[in-house]
């Protein structure tokens, strides 16, 4: 028998909420079977894409770009196309993040300065009052 999950374990085991979960589902990302009574009920497959969903949020890829990963795999089951497209939405990601770390030590680095300045400032202050 396959392992079935509800809604309320996924959303506990990956820390977001049923309402994230649906959203996925209202963009094709998942599709969980229903109960007679409309409950819906998750699979092994659903569960895998899921995390893959939120792996590739985390690595601040667009549910566009997820979307595309995901749904190339249901294309070619080989996953060659997936892993080459994942593998050139990596590198541009790669790239991003390189130019982020970058900006940040340029700020770093003005904001030391600026705080030099203002040190400077402050004892040369502190001196033309002891005088």
């Amino acid at each position: 028998m396959e392992t079935i999950y509800t809604i309320s374990n996924l959303a506990e085991e990956f820390d977001v909420s049923t309402r994230t979960i649906r959203y996925y589902e209202e963009l094709g990302l998942i599709h969980p079977k229903r109960t007679d009574g409309g409950q819906r009920m998750y699979t092994r497959k659903d569960r895998a894409r899921l995390r893959l969903i939120l792996r590739g949020k985390r690595f601040g890829f667009s549910l566009e770009e997820i979307s595309e990963m995901i749904l190339l795999f249901d294309d070619d089951r080989t996953g060659e196309r997936q892993l080459e497209v994942t593998i050139e939405y990596g590198l541009r990601k790669i790239k991003e993040v390189e130019e982020k770390i970058q900006d940040m030590l340029s700020l770093k680095q003005e904001m030391e300065g600026l705080v030099e300045d203002f040190q400077r400032r402050l004892s040369n202050i502190k001196g033309e009052k002891g005088k």
